[in-house]
């Protein structure tokens, strides 16, 4: 049998690339199936924005649609990694609905 020498991080471009919406976290580790944690994928996310953009010559970035409070509405728009923020510093909700990603041409 053959293995597969794909990475986690080319799967993970591979998935953000050819999807047609963005994807949280566990929605990327549900459809590659893999046995890694959220957080792991957050991880691999900051470095995917860098060799899409780098492999890509600009024209293509990872987009993250910012974390939203569910209860309030407010949106985490300052956010300087890719995570879920435990707790709504407005109403302190932690009712939040996680990031979400996608590739895309610019």
């Amino acid at each position: 049998m053959l293995k597969d020498f794909t990475t986690i991080r080319e799967k993970i471009i591979e998935v953000l690339k050819t999807t047609s919406e963005p994807l949280a976290a566990e929605d990327i580790i549900r459809i590659l199936g893999v046995d890694i944690s959220v957080r792991d994928v957050y991880e691999h996310l900051i470095h995917v924005a860098k060799s899409v953009r780098s492999r890509s010559q600009g024209r293509e970035v990872l987009l993250m649609e910012p974390p939203v409070c569910k209860k309030c509405g407010y949106v985490f728009k300052d956010l300087d990694k890719p995570k879920k923020p435990s707790k709504c510093p407005r109403c302190k909700s932690e009712w939040i609905s996680p990031p979400r990603f996608i590739i895309s041409r610019e």
